[in-house]
């Protein structure tokens, strides 16, 4: 009789998961832009059911943040757009950046959730916690990057209105990111691997960005009359 799947094995099997769904809503979302999703975002949770729904989603609002972010950039750098539309796309940046790195932490508070009731005790010989330099949700929203730079890429490689040579650069990028996509997907599910067998901890990283905050940025508080 199997072994049944232990919390670690879910996890990875829900990252690879949402992997495939960024590729997939990248190109269905060129179609047809979704709306805003409700709000509050899904509580995380240790129970696995609703704790991997809660991540699920998260991703995909993480994920959209991102797709929406790409765009407004391509706008912002629009030589003809007037000094009103360029401020209106700081505007925009600076509050997806926001949105962006708050869902990658909702990412991690998901992951730690789940799996730290599951966490086994320190190696012998351990006498600290060990943590990676990077969280999962930091590499989740890297994999949406690329996701979202391969789409593009790929693009390129089907233009009609460019010689070989470009053609033929992209296509090159396109494999490399392809490539880089892979491994880093293989990387991280090979850290829940560490965390599964207790020779690292996930943790939240929490980034306190100030830029957005009335209390903290000075050139906000500062200004106030």
């Amino acid at each position: 009789m199997p072994n049944a799947m232990t919390v670690f094995d879910r996890v990875k099997l829900a990252l690879a998961e949402a992997f495939d769904c960024q590729l997939a809503a990248v190109a269905q979302w060129h179609q047809a832009e979704p709306g805003d999703f409700p709000e509050p975002c899904p509580a995380p949770s240790p129970d696995p059911h609703s704790g991997l729904a809660a991540f699920a989603e998260t991703m995909i609002r993480q994920h959209l943040a991102n797709f929406r972010l790409w765009h407004v950039e391509d706008l912002a750098r629009l030589k003809e757009s007037g000094a009103e539309a360029v401020a209106q796309c700081k505007y925009d940046i600076d509050r997806l950046n926001q949105r962006r790195n708050d869902l990658i932490e909702g990412l991690d508070r998901c992951l730690v959730a789940l799996l730290a009731p599951a966490l086994p005790p320190l190696p012998d010989g351990v006498g600290a916690e060990r943590h990676n330099t990077e969280t999962i949700g930091s590499a989740v929203d890297r994999m949406s990057i690329f996701s979202l730079k391969i789409f593009h890429m790929e693009e390129q490689t089907r233009r009609s209105d460019v010689g070989l040579e470009h053609l033929e650069t992209c296509c090159r990028k396109l494999d490399l990111l392809s490539e880089q996509r892979r491994d880093l997907g293989k990387s991280v599910l090979d850290l829940v691997d560490e965390y599964a067998a207790g020779t690292k901890r996930p943790k939240v990283f929490y980034q306190f960005k100030m830029y957005n905050d009335p209390s903290l940025n000075p050139a906000l508080y500062g200004n106030k009359e």
